[in-house]
């Protein structure tokens, strides 16, 4: 790996966890500390961490978490559509799931009105969102907190969807590729998130198209694990033959003025 790739593969890291030690980086890259320490030092420069004794953090992570805002607010108008595209698979008296992410967070802000509907949830921003919903009612995983996407997460919060079995499981995900399938930024997020396909009869995977051809760190696993891909109607020509060749079926959302 070179040096300014491994140096976009530590910042996604921290990105998502929030944090970062330096003996962990070095371990995971192969790479000495020194080399770790050189990596931080240079992405600091670029004024997107802090550097702390030992690693780094994400700057402005306090600000986000006081104001329970989400780091990731890129492409918004294609993650509103997918939503829109999301809810019209859930109805009345469904028990579902909703990952934690930006997506699935629209998806959480257009859940009103529903009848006897159950959430379960990793997000404490989506539950917050839903808590005062009619109709609905909310239950969080347990888990270690993650800072950026105001999730909980590791295996205590895997070890919540053991024996339980939901109808409907919407998923999100960093990256979706041919060959490295399902990946993500964060290794502690793998089990929670197989623990919730397991958890389902059906898995949304909802995306936006930048999404699509992308390979994050950790690899949860091939595409043949979801059921459906909601994405939006910016995906390319090619990305539609390859999935269609992968035999994915997929949704495209159309984005409203």
């Amino acid at each position: 790996m070179l040096p300014n790739q491994r140096r976009e593969k530590i910042l996604e890291l921290i990105r998502e966890d929030g944090h970062a030690k330096v003996m962990d980086l070095s371990r995971i890259f192969k790479v000495t500390e020194v080399t770790i320490r050189q990596d931080l030092e240079r992405i600091e420069k670029e004024g997107l961490i802090v550097r702390e004794h030992g690693g780094a953090y994400l700057k402005d992570i306090d600000s986000n978490v006081r104001n329970f805002s989400l780091q990731n607010q890129e492409n918004i108008a294609e993650k509103i559509a997918i939503a829109r595209k999301a809810v019209e698979f859930i109805t009345d008296g469904d028990t579902i799931i909703l990952d934690s992410g930006s997506t699935t967070t629209e998806i959480a802000k257009l859940l009103t009105n529903y009848r006897n509907l159950t959430v379960i949830t990793n997000a404490l921003n989506i539950a917050l969102i839903l808590g005062a919903q009619m109709g609905i009612t909310v239950i969080v995983t347990g888990g270690e907190f993650k800072a950026p996407t105001l999730s909980l997460t590791g295996q205590k919060a895997a070890d919540f969807f053991q024996s339980l079995h939901v109808d409907k499981l919407f998923l999100a995900t960093a990256g979706i590729a041919l060959k490295s399938g399902l990946t993500y930024p964060g290794i502690s997020d793998i089990c929670v998130k197989r623990a919730m396909i397991e958890s389902a009869n059906e898995t949304f995977l909802v995306a936006d198209s930048t999404k699509i051809g992308k390979s994050s760190f950790a690899s949860l696993g091939a595409l043949s694990l979801i059921n459906y891909l909601i994405t939006d109607s910016k995906i390319t020509a090619d990305d539609i033959k390859w999935l269609k060749n992968y035999d994915v079926q997929f949704v495209i959302a159309e984005a409203t003025e």
